[in-house]
């Protein structure tokens, strides 16, 4: 098994990629703090699992206070993390007008997509020096790369952010045990997507796709478990992108 002995914290599970990445993980022998935030989707079975091997707990990534309570949950119940996965976001729109929903867009994105990972980030770091190692997988975006449309300025921006933050986490930490990856997906069939794939049909989007496919969120999953492995230890800093040839750098 290739996650045996690991405890892994994974934010954003009660869904989507992140309930992928639980199940993935499980099924390679990890122990799992799954959080689950305020999303209506946030409606996954974790009665399948083992509670010894697959713990829920809710909380509030909008503030400070509650990625702090998150983390402080998290290892009081096995007083070691060996691998954050800081999946958890939202994409909020940021429409240029009105005022209001440009400042609400720009606030909530970076508070969700930013603040609280790299919040969680700070808090593992801290931790990894005491333990000796660990592992950092940050959750980005093809829009980090390229930006996103008009009505969703802020979100690329502030996926941007976490790249580069990552970047810098993995030149920096790298000597204290520290290692940190990026993924970078484009579609993905999950719930947040699910709405914008019923207002516009699959066709629309699948036509611009190589393989003309939505991907599922068990790729994501797949290659987080790997990552997390530490099988690859020397790609350090890198940047996965996950889009099927959609977009290529």
């Amino acid at each position: 098994m290739l996650l045996e002995k690991k405890n892994i914290l994974v934010t954003g599970a009660g869904c989507g990629i992140g309930y992928a990445i639980v199940e993935a993980a499980a099924r390679e022998g990890a122990t799992v703090v799954a959080h689950v935030g305020r999303s209506k989707n946030d409606r996954s079975n974790f009665d399948k699992f083992n509670n010894q091997q697959v713990q829920k707990i809710a909380g509030d990534l909008s503030s400070q206070q509650g990625t702090d309570k998150l983390w402080r949950e998290a290892l009081a119940l096995h007083n070691r993390i060996d691998v954050l996965i800081n999946n958890a976001g939202i994409y909020t729109a940021s429409p240029i007008e009105p005022r209001a929903e440009w400042n609400a867009g720009w606030s909530e994105n970076m508070a969700i997509n930013l603040r609280a990972p790299a919040d969680l980030c700070r808090h593992a770091i801290l931790h990894f020096e005491s333990t000796g190692e660990g592992i950092i997988i940050n959750m980005c975006s093809r829009s980090s790369h390229r930006g996103d449309d008009a009505d969703h300025l802020a979100y690329g921006a502030v996926k941007g952010g976490l790249l580069a933050l990552t970047k810098g986490i993995s030149r920096s930490f790298a000597q204290k045990g520290t290692l940190a990856y990026a993924i970078a997906p484009a579609w993905v069939r999950t719930e947040m997507a699910e709405a914008h794939i019923a207002t516009v049909g699959e066709e629309a989007i699948t036509a611009d796709l190589p393989m003309r496919e939505i991907t599922p969120p068990s790729d994501i999953a797949e290659t987080v478990v790997f990552l997390a492995s530490g099988r690859a230890r020397h790609a350090n800093g890198c940047t996965i992108d996950i889009t099927g040839a959609d977009y290529v750098r």
